[in-house]
């Protein structure tokens, strides 16, 4: 189900919008949903490597060795 939110930006931001917008054939409003979820999508991904990692890092190390970086490549 979609939302609908009310913000407040500067007339110069608002003006980048519709520039990127319409570089993609867009609506403004439309864009900045689209840029919206994708930073919510990549925050919830960095998220969820972060609890992986201090989860599993220290198995997945001791299995596949260290994380490589700075070694030689084989």
């Amino acid at each position: 189900m979609a939302r609908e939110i009310r913000i407040e930006i500067s007339d110069e931001a608002y003006e980048a919008l519709e520039r990127a917008a319409a570089a993609r054939h867009v609506p403004a409003e439309a864009y900045a949903g689209q840029v919206l979820d994708a930073d919510l999508t990549r925050a919830r991904f960095l998220e969820g490597a972060r609890l992986f990692v201090a989860e599993h890092g220290t198995a997945f190390a001791e299995r596949f060795g260290p994380s490589g970086r700075g070694a030689d490549a084989a």
